[in-house]
């Protein structure tokens, strides 16, 4: 019973494709070194426990911006602030309407993290963050910076229309851009009368460009998307992980550490 009393669930964050993505460009692993993170596991180690500690107070999420109060290593706490290189939400309608993923915008409301629009709106270089804390470390990616965007992480795997709040950009904005994109698709003029059976080769009247469909149009095809970064830790069932942990004769108050561990050493052995 003694020991059931003192296991405590370990918090997860960056569990879902976009919550991963983020954490992804603000630790600098997709700046087109390697996947080596900016950030060295030191401070990714210490912020990782501020979160699971939950040292992040008074998290507010903004277009924009995200503020907190974070408990450290001095009596007051320091206070956070980061700033996201926010998206246009037109322009966001529009490349998504070119790439046919405008349905992906309803998936949403069932809490769908729909890929497509996952890559207008995530951010995709690390200075697309800016952080800012008080603490003494002004590199912007203090731990206080970094624990509360795990905290942010962990609330876009819960909601994922936070992330479209943190980007500028919100699920009713998106749709009015939407209704507003619409009426500009010109409709096919009523006085013509051209059909494929004429002879015209298709049912569009002359004059209407060709729409580009990626396939044998001789457009451009959109690059291949990157695929996510994949870490076994968050992947692994956490309960078939913790009894394994236990089987190794780890006592359960010390299993939250363990994994902060060997995430520690995977992030290790991914960067050589």
């Amino acid at each position: 019973m003694s020991a059931r009393r003192g296991t405590v669930p370990v918090r997860g964050y960056a569990v879902t494709p976009w919550s991963r993505a983020l954490i992804d460009v603000v630790e600098g692993r997709n700046t087109g070194d390697g996947g080596v993170p900016v950030v060295d596991s030191t401070r990714i180690t210490k912020a990782r426990r501020y979160f699971r500690d939950r040292h992040v107070h008074q998290l507010t999420i903004r277009p924009g911006t995200v503020t907190s109060s974070v408990q450290g290593s001095q009596l007051d706490p320091f206070e956070v602030i980061v700033s996201m290189r926010t998206v246009d939400t037109p322009t966001v309608v529009t490349l998504l309407s070119a790439r046919d993923g405008v349905t992906e915008v309803m998936s949403l409301a069932r809490g769908e993290q729909p890929r497509t629009l996952g890559e207008l709106i995530l951010p995709t270089e690390s200075a697309d963050v800016a952080g800012d804390c008080t603490c003494p470390d002004d590199s912007g990616r203090c731990i206080h910076v970094l624990s509360t965007m795990f905290e942010v992480a962990a609330e876009i795997d819960r909601s994922p229309t936070t992330l479209l709040t943190v980007m500028g950009t919100s699920l009713p904005e998106l749709l009015d851009a939407i209704e507003d994109l619409s009426p500009t698709r010109p409709p096919a003029p009523a006085e013509s009368g051209r059909t494929e059976s004429e002879g015209t080769g298709s049912a569009e009247p002359a004059g209407t460009p060709p729409r580009v469909d990626f396939f044998g149009t001789g457009a451009t095809a959109p690059s291949l998307p990157s695929p996510p970064r994949m870490s076994p830790l968050t992947d692994l069932d956490g309960t078939a992980l913790r009894a394994a942990l236990r089987a190794s004769g780890i006592a359960p108050g010390d299993i939250a550490e363990a994994i902060d561990d060997l995430t520690d050493l995977y992030d290790r052995i991914i960067e050589d």
